[in-house]
């Protein structure tokens, strides 16, 4: 296994891995657009961050692109990081590999010193709430209706 930043010149290898690994666009929107999906990991940041200052890793096994992950800073508040996105693929899931890749996140946000570390998690998702729960990330206190897509979004915390 191996951890490294993705360039948005990586972006048709963003692209295959959302194409082999859909699940979570199909349980989050009811559809998975591979190709937008992987314009927007590059893209994307919570509000007041800087998408240039973020994080943007793959987690490879055997060479294989098997997830990925979006770090921001600079959210809910300026010295927060906030973790928009971590998903693994499916034949990547069981095998201690979201844990290492959560363990190097959570090493580049102590690198700039934020204090605490937050994600949202859809209530559609128990497997991956489960994980954070045992992750050491709390209920932060804000939850709020999805109303596009019909689910509710939870924030998390964890002190770092």
């Amino acid at each position: 296994m191996r951890i490294r930043e993705l360039f948005p010149s990586e972006t048709a290898l963003v692209t295959q891995f959302y194409r082999e690994a859909p699940d979570y666009w199909l349980l989050a929107e009811g559809r998975a657009d591979a190709e937008h999906k992987a314009q927007e990991f590059f893209t994307d940041a919570p509000p007041n961050c800087d998408p240039a200052a973020s994080d943007r890793l793959g987690l490879f096994v055997n060479q294989r692109l098997s997830g990925v992950a979006e770090l921001s800073y600079g959210f809910p508040e300026p010295s927060d990081a906030y973790l928009g996105l971590m998903m693994l693929g499916p034949w990547a899931q069981g095998a201690g590999h979201g844990r290492a890749f959560l363990a190097h996140v959570e090493s580049l946000a102590r690198k700039r010193h934020a204090p605490r570390l937050y994600l949202a998690v859809i209530d559609r998702n128990p497997r991956g709430r489960a994980f954070w729960l045992r992750e050491g990330f709390t209920p932060a206190g804000i939850r709020r209706h999805d109303v596009e897509h019909g689910y509710w979004v939870e924030r998390l915390v964890k002190a770092l």
